[in-house]
């Protein structure tokens, strides 16, 4: 599987479509540092709807493309969450610098 990419009003829309693990995040990073760096956007958004597992390399994962984001003057949020992948973040405390928007679709 693979993750999607979508940027419109300098918003960029990651759509993550697997599992974030240790055998799937470096693939998922490169792509997304790659993608960040090219749109620099003013936010990202991490869209959780098609992921069912999460564990620690996921969140070191979120938390350096939150760096990027905010080293490139953007933002970042958390949107399509599950309750699993709230409890990791929350526990983290990546919820203490990336927001999760439970408004958005």
């Amino acid at each position: 599987m693979e993750s999607k990419f979508e940027e419109e009003d300098n918003v960029l829309y990651i759509s993550i479509t697997e599992e974030i693990d240790h055998h799937t995040t470096e693939k998922i990073r490169r792509k997304m540092d790659y993608e960040i760096t090219r749109f620099m956007p003013r936010k990202v958004i991490f869209d959780f709807s098609k992921v069912s597992f999460m564990d620690s390399a996921g969140i070191g994962l979120l938390i350096g493309r939150y760096k990027l984001a905010k080293l490139l003057g953007g933002s970042a949020e958390i949107v399509n969450s599950n309750r699993s992948i709230e409890k990791v973040l929350e526990m983290s405390g990546v919820l203490r610098i990336i927001p999760i928007n439970k408004t958005a679709v």
